[in-house]
C-alpha cells in the first residue's frame, strides 16, 4: 500500500482468510458449504488462525483445551462482570465484551506467558533431549525469571485447586497424542519439569501444574503463537460469559453488584472530620 490516494478500494484491505463475492464464501480457499457439517468447530478456527484443516487427532487436541477452559465460575471476575453487566440491563453481547475486556495479563493471560516459556525453553534443546537436559534448561530458566522479578511461574499453582482436575486429562490425551506421534510431546515434558523444578526449589513443596500450562502444552505442541493462546482462551471463556449472562438475563436481579447489599465494604481513610472555616462558598 502506498497511500490513500493511490489505493484501489479494492486494495483497501487485504487478506489470506476469507473470499466474499455475491453467492461466494471460501475460508482459505474451502467452499464454505463444503465446509458446512464436515468439519468441526476447532478445525475452523485452527483454519483460520493457521492456514490449513487440522487433522482430526489435531482438532481433538485443540478442542479438549477449548473445553477445558470454558468456565470457572462467578467468582472469576470475567463472570461475575458479566452477570453484574445483564443486571445493569445492557444486551448479552455487552456482558460478554465486558467479560472478555478483563481477561488481561493476570486474569486470563498466564497461557500466553505460559507458552512463551515453554517455547523458551524449547530452543534452548535439541529435538530429541534427554530428561537431564530438559531438567538443566528448565532450571536455568528459573532462575532467569526470578532475577527477572517474576513471583509466580505462569501455568502453575491454583489458588482454589490443589490438584486441578482439568491437568490430568488433558496430558493423558497429550501423551497419548504423543504415542501416536501426532504431537512430538516435547512440551508435556517440559511442562513436568518445571513442575518438578518448582517443586525442587521449595524444598520438595509441589505446586502443580494448573489449567493454564496444561492447556498451554497443547497450545504448544500444535504450533500456536503464545499472543494466539490468549484469544484461544478468550474464545473458550466466551462460552461461560454467554451462559452466565443468559442465566442472570432470567433473573429479576437489578444492578447487582460484586457485594451483597447488606454488606458494605471497609472504608480506610481519614475519620469525620469537619470543613475548615472560611473553606465553604
Amino acid at each position: 500500500m502506498t497511500s490513500d490516494k493511490t489505493t484501489s478500494p479494492q486494495d483497501w484491505w487485504a487478506t489470506s482468510i476469507i473470499e466474499m463475492q455475491p453467492g461466494v464464501i471460501r475460508f482459505r480457499g474451502y467452499e464454505i458449504q463444503d465446509l458446512i457439517g464436515r468439519v468441526g468447530f476447532a478445525h475452523m478456527v485452527y483454519l483460520l488462525t493457521r492456514g490449513e484443516l487440522p487433522s482430526a487427532d489435531e482438532a481433538k487436541l485443540l478442542e479438549a483445551a477449548l473445553v477445558a477452559a470454558v468456565d470457572h465460575g462467578p467468582q472469576a471476575p470475567s463472570i461475575a462482570i458479566a452477570r453484574m453487566a445483564m443486571t445493569c440491563g445492557v444486551g448479552i453481547n455487552n456482558a460478554m465484551a465486558s467479560a472478555t475486556n478483563v481477561l488481561g495479563d493476570v486474569h486470563g493471560g498466564a497461557g500466553e506467558a505460559c507458552v512463551g516459556i515453554y517455547y523458551s525453553i524449547a530452543e534452548r534443546i535439541s529435538d530429541h533431549a534427554s530428561d537431564a537436559e530438559i531438567e538443566a534448561a528448565v532450571t536455568q530458566r528459573l532462575a532467569e525469571l526470578k532475577a527477572e522479578g517474576v513471583q509466580h511461574i505462569p501455568g502453575f499453582g491454583h489458588r482454589f485447586h490443589p490438584i486441578d482436575p482439568r491437568v490430568p486429562r488433558l496430558l493423558e490425551l497429550v501423551d497419548a497424542a504423543a504415542a501416536r506421534n501426532i504431537v512430538s510431546g516435547r512440551f508435556a515434558r517440559i511442562g513436568r519439569a518445571f513442575e518438578a523444578a518448582i517443586a525442587k526449589k521449595r524444598g520438595g513443596k509441589v505446586v502443580p501444574m494448573n489449567i493454564d500450562g496444561a492447556t498451554g502444552v497443547i497450545f504448544a505442541e500444535l504450533g500456536f503463537a503464545p499472543p494466539l493462546c490468549r484469544g484461544l482462551f478468550v474464545l473458550s471463556r466466551s462460552v461461560g460469559a454467554l451462559a452466565h449472562a443468559w442465566e442472570q438475563s432470567q433473573s429479576p436481579d437489578r444492578n447487582k453488584g460484586p457485594i451483597p447489599r447488606n454488606l458494605i465494604w471497609t472504608y480506610n481513610g481519614p475519620k469525620k472530620r469537619a470543613l475548615p472555616e472560611g473553606e465553604a462558598n
